[in-house]
């Protein structure tokens, strides 16, 4: 088995150089951006390192090799001559799943079922056996396939990486952990800046922003499939985990509050942070957001309001953006990050942003509005 991977860290669509950012902070390089993934080679360490640290990956996946096919020989032959045995050991489950776009190969279940055939064939050879029994770990293949390109991947993740592993509870439109770690990355917020999320539902924005800045691992509290493997050995993953509390800054002091005008939600929020082990951290607050106020002069906003996507809001929600203007441009030496799908957001803001990121929330194509207060003045020390 080579002591050498290819890994690829998915992304939701306008994360991928956020992702690319965080894979070489944690100093893996020769790391190729595209479309949905980062691509990089690294050793068995870097599965461990990376599920337990990306904060705004979907997940981790194995590269097993990709080629060009266009008939379903090829694609049998090619999978076929993969490597399969040097990863999958001879009592693994290994079922496949698959996804084609713009491909000539555009039946999945066929893909699916041709790879599943090969990587048998393949791993025959290697075991001399004529039927593998299925019970062992977990080594799920994806085929996916891209313009004929296929990319044959096992994930070694197990449920998303935006399962921290401390919301078992949500609200109902959640925001997902890795894109509000996303948007706090974007705002280059500073652990000795306060913040301040006057829509914070679940918890989810103040929570990130408290494990963002005591340098929690956000996979420090959960399982990944990859723990089941051979490959990777338990001391491989003890001293991972020794990393995440050995960088943890755990006595650095944070002002993070979160409010909103549901106490129900609140109850959630205060819920996660406790799971989170955040909750000293976070002070959470049933208010609404017209009566935000505050005595720091400095400080970021950052939050997820209601868009207005159902039948009925748009008005209310409008309204609220036009109160939402008058109230943040009160704090006018603050800088707020605001996330919407609402195309009229700016006008009823009343205040064009400095700067608009497309993104993606769920399947909600959104725009992150940011807007940059002036910068505090460099204490003396």
């Amino acid at each position: 088995m080579s002591d050498k991977v290819q890994l690829i860290a998915t992304a939701t669509f306008g994360l991928e150089a956020i992702v690319a950012q965080e894979v070489k902070d944690l100093g893996y390089e020769d790391v190729e951006v595209e479309n949905g993934k980062v691509t990089f080679t690294a050793d068995w360490m870097a599965v461990c390192r990376t599920n337990l640290w990306l904060r705004t990956a979907d997940r981790v996946r194995l590269k097993v090799g990709s080629f060009k096919a266009t008939t379903f020989d090829e694609l049998f032959e090619k999978t076929k001559a993969l490597p399969w045995a040097e990863i999958i050991p001879e009592n693994a489950q290994f079922p496949v799943e698959g996804k084609s776009i713009k491909s000539e190969l555009f039946s999945v279940p066929d893909c699916q079922a041709i790879v599943k055939k090969a990587v048998v064939e393949s791993m025959k050879k290697k075991y001399s056996v004529q039927w593998f029994e299925e019970k062992g770990p977990l080594y799920k293949i994806e085929v996916a396939l891209l313009k004929d390109e296929v990319t044959l991947t096992i994930d070694t993740t197990g449920p998303g990486l935006h399962k921290r592993g401390y919301r078992e509870l949500t609200s109902e439109a959640p925001l997902k952990e890795t894109l509000a770690a996303a948007l706090i990355i974007l705002s280059r917020w500073h652990p000795d800046t306060t913040l301040i999320d006057p829509f914070c539902g679940s918890g989810t924005i103040p929570i990130e922003a408290a494990l963002i800045g005591q340098n929690i691992a956000p996979g420090m509290n959960r399982e990944f499939v990859a723990e089941e493997w051979p490959n990777i050995s338990k001391q491989m993953w003890q001293e991972a985990r020794r990393e995440t509390h050995d960088l943890a800054q755990y006595d650095r002091e944070l002002d993070i509050r979160g409010t909103d005008i549901d106490e129900k939600v609140l109850k959630l929020a205060r819920c996660n942070a406790e799971e989170a082990m955040v909750d000293q951290l976070v002070h959470l607050q049933q208010m609404p957001m017209s009566e935000l106020q505050t005595k720091k002069k400095y400080g970021k906003i950052i939050c997820n309001p209601p868009y207005g996507e159902r039948l009925g809001e748009k008005e209310e929600v409008d309204r609220l953006y036009r109160e939402m203007g008058k109230v943040f441009t009160k704090l006018d030496t603050w800088s707020y990050y605001i996330i919407t799908s609402h195309p009229e957001f700016e006008a009823l803001f009343g205040k064009q942003a400095s700067k608009k990121r497309k993104l993606y929330n769920g399947r909600i194509k959104v725009d992150y509005y940011q807007y940059f207060g002036p910068r505090p003045p460099k204490s003396k020390s």
